[in-house]
């Protein structure tokens, strides 16, 4: 449920204060987090406009115990004599323990606690656990700790700090001198391989805790979290000070092993390096066939072969673009309006007299492809300036051409102009002999599964309409 959701459930069904349904949604932002922390659900239960049901304005599952049993749905109302516990708690603001049935015969433990503000009781949080749980060892430290957020949750919280945990993070809490008071299997056992047998009575900035680190970073975006290397382990620290009234009550430390995932990172830096360098080469490699062929059209008596030579020229060139991206990135996806421009300037530094001026226009955003479908495109919007500059500017000093970018939930329309006289009378693409319209053609419809549009409105027009891959944005 998002924060406007819950506003509007509390505005509709509660009487709360405007001040009482703020806290309700610092508080909601901690229940993930705190539901992991004790591997319990947590309800939390307000008074419904008559007093006589409950509103429930949340209920969280944990992700580091299985709870086998349904959890109340958010916005549902409960009758107050079906909730005994809560009734007790709302009235008294003392905390209850108990059972619940829920299924034929079987129990659930049940533990309440209030929640205040200035004026008295807000809410009432319930947690609820499989028998067995709370007789883990040291586990009231980690539900007194979970008690204690419901009132830290008072002030303005990180999300990031509170984000939600999984079965495999350690956990360690510690009392309000830094003593360790519980450490649950999974922070033991990544300790174990630090040389640390038993955590609990080590004070947190004990030597023998981190005698083994080699070396630590201090992330400045997130003050709270480190990163620890140690031996042939890599440990992400969250360290949360819960904190009344400027005092230390408790601090939770999250410890997770990154190790593989750290490697898999440098594994990808170095793919993902081999890989630009690769489309470098390309580039590069591509440049010189360019280099060599421009030599052949040099030595060529006939015009029609340097024509020719010089056309395979630019469609080389503009796919060089296109390795030219992917050798400065990271990621194998392109920038369609980058590489529109980079090719005109190329085509027009190589077709246009020194002294022609030519306005170049983009609008509409851009659009990102991957890298194969940049490829296409590349050699696509390649031909048709070709086109543009043969057919569209012959005995004029100045001319424009533009990109207009549409985007609609299905499709991208690129629509790619000139202000030239326009097609002739009678044009028709499909029975055009033009090597470069049977190739922009063929990328479109075939490969790109897409639509071409030739037509006329104050100069040639050329539409290109391809699907948008949504998954892949």
């Amino acid at each position: 449920m998002t924060d406007n959701n819950l506003l509007e459930l509390c505005r509709t069904n509660t009487n709360l204060t405007a001040m009482q349904i703020n806290l309700l949604q610092r508080i909601k932002m901690a229940l993930p987090f705190t539901a992991d922390l004790v591997m319990a659900n947590i309800g939390l239960y307000v008074y419904a406009k008559q007093k006589t049901e409950f509103l429930i304005i949340d209920h969280i599952k944990p992700h580091t115990a299985y709870t086998p049993f349904k959890h109340s749905k958010a916005g549902r109302l409960r009758k107050i004599q079906e909730e005994p516990l809560i009734k007790y708690t709302i009235e008294t603001g003392k905390s209850m323990s108990g059972k619940r049935e829920w299924s034929w015969g079987k129990f659930i433990e049940m533990h309440t606690e209030a929640i205040f503000d200035s004026s008295g009781i807000v809410a009432v949080a319930s947690f609820e656990m499989q028998p067995g749980v709370s007789k883990v060892e040291g586990y009231s430290y980690l539900y007194r700790t979970a008690c204690s957020l419901l009132t830290y949750s008072h002030k303005n919280l990180d999300a990031y700090m509170f984000r939600a945990l999984t079965s495999s993070d350690g956990i360690i809490i510690a009392d309000k001198n830094n003593r360790i008071v519980f450490a649950n299997t999974a922070a033991m056992r990544i300790y174990n391989i630090l040389g640390v047998i038993n955590l609990i009575g080590y004070h947190l900035f004990d030597h023998q805790l981190s005698r083994r680190i080699t070396k630590e970073t201090i992330s400045i975006d997130k003050p709270y979290e480190k990163e620890l290397t140690a031996d042939s382990i890599t440990i992400v620290r969250r360290d949360i000070p819960i904190k009344v009234g400027g005092s230390l009550l408790y601090r939770i430390i999250i410890v997770s092993d990154v190790t593989e995932v750290r490697k898999k990172d440098k594994e990808l830096l170095i793919k993902s390096a081999v890989i630009q360098e690769i489309h470098h080469r390309v580039k590069n490699n591509l440049q010189t066939i360019a280099s060599l062929l421009r030599l052949q059209a040099r030595r060529s008596q006939s015009q029609e072969v340097k024509a020719a030579l010089k056309e395979s020229v630019n469609r080389i060139l503009s796919i060089s673009v296109v390795h030219e991206f992917l050798s400065q990135q990271q990621e194998e996806i392109i920038d369609v309006t980058k590489v529109t421009r980079n090719i005109l300037n190329l085509i027009s530094q190589n077709m246009l007299p020194p002294d022609f001026k030519l306005t170049t226009k983009f609008s509409g955003g851009t659009v990102i492809l991957p890298s194969q479908q940049a490829s296409n495109l590349a050699l696509i919007v390649n031909e048709l300036i070709l086109n543009s500059l043969e057919h569209a500017f012959e005995n004029t000093a100045s001319g424009t051409i533009g990109l207009t970018i549409t985007k609609t939930r299905e499709k991208y329309i690129l629509d790619l102009y000139d202000d030239g006289p326009g097609l002739p009378i009678g044009f028709e693409k499909r029975q055009s002999r033009s090597l470069g319209l049977q190739i922009v053609r063929t990328l479109i419809e075939d490969d790109m599964d897409g639509k071409f549009e030739l037509y006329n409105n104050n100069g040639t027009h050329a539409r290109i309409t391809i699907p948008r891959d949504i998954r892949g944005e």
